[in-house]
Formats: C-alpha cells, structure tokens, sequence
C-alpha cells in the first residue's frame, strides 16, 4: 500500500460525521465534469466535509446497449487526472474488468467495485493489488453478511484499506430499497 492512499484512508476513516464520494455518476465531458468538480468541491469546503470526486469512464453495466457509457478508459482517466490537479481532490472510479485496474491504480485514489461484481474474486484481487483503497458497493442481492467474503478476499491478496458502501437491498424484481 502507498504512503497516500494509506493517509487518505486514515483521514476518511477519522471523517466526522462522514466524507462524501460525489460526482456524476459517468464521464459526460471534460467540461462537465471540471465544472461539476468545482461546485462540489466549494460546497464540501464551505460545510467541511471531505470530498472524493467519484465519476465514471465507462459505465459497462448499464441496462439499455443504447445508453451512453462514458469516454472509455483512457480519456476518461486523462479528464479524472485533470480534476485531481485542478482542484486538489482525490477521485474514485469504477472497474469492470480485472485488465482495468492497473491504469485505474496509477490515476485514481479509491477504485470501486460495482455492485454487480462484489463477489468477482479475479477482479477484488486485481484491484487490491494495485494498493490503492478499494470501495466495494454491495449487491443489492447480497446480505449485508456476504460482504465480510470480498472484504477478505481483499485483504488476502495484501491490501488492508478496504470499504463498503451500501446500494440497497432488492426485494422482488424491480424493488430495490435503498
């Protein structure tokens, strides 16, 4: 694990009474997502809440193949390169497959997992060995007890800065409760 990814982690975990991941949910254009980083960015200093901008290069699990996923891997990761030097923020992005993470790990802070994939074993190793802090959101299919198993699948393959966040809990098809 990195000396900053380990500070980060520390001072998220020291957040109180929270930090916030915030951003748009995908990649839409450099200029939106500058002048996104921007407002959240002065919204979270004037309330002293620590921000890490959250968007994403290519959202692979949308339920439309007409629906816009994002600039793809490698513009994508160049406009999150620019919002961490402009506006000194640490990012966080989503991976969907294991070849992913290496260059995720060299741009972004935190690498999260999507909820579709918290169980994927190749993919929560590739990530973890990159050293940086993984976010897995769990499944909404998933107890909340299940995700002690990625948790460790995590911290097997030598990364302790692991965390969870929640993404609802599917009661019946097209009933999820968040």
């Amino acid at each position: 694990m990195d000396a900053p990814s380990v500070a980060l982690y520390n001072q998220l975990k020291a957040a109180q009474p929270f930090f916030l991941l915030a951003g748009p949910n995908v990649i839409e254009s450099e200029e939106h997502v500058m002048k996104m980083a921007k407002h959240i960015k002065a919204i979270t200093t004037k309330l002293g809440v620590p921000l890490v901008f959250k968007s994403s290069f290519d959202k692979a699990n949308r339920t439309s193949s007409k629906s816009f996923r994002g600039p793809g891997l490698e513009q994508g990761l160049k406009i999150l390169e620019k919002v961490k030097a402009a506006y000194d923020l640490p990012v966080v992005t989503d991976v969907h497959e294991s070849c992913q993470c290496e260059a995720v790990g060299r741009v972004a802070d935190i690498i999260q997992i999507p909820a579709f994939l918290c169980r994927q074993t190749d993919l929560l190793v590739a990530a973890a060995k990159t050293g940086k802090i993984i976010n897995i959101k769990k499944g909404q299919f998933c107890a909340s007890s299940v995700m002690a198993n990625s948790t460790e699948k995590i911290r097997l393959a030598g990364n302790q800065n692991v965390m969870v966040c929640e993404r609802g809990t599917m009661f019946g098809y097209r009933n999820v409760l968040y």
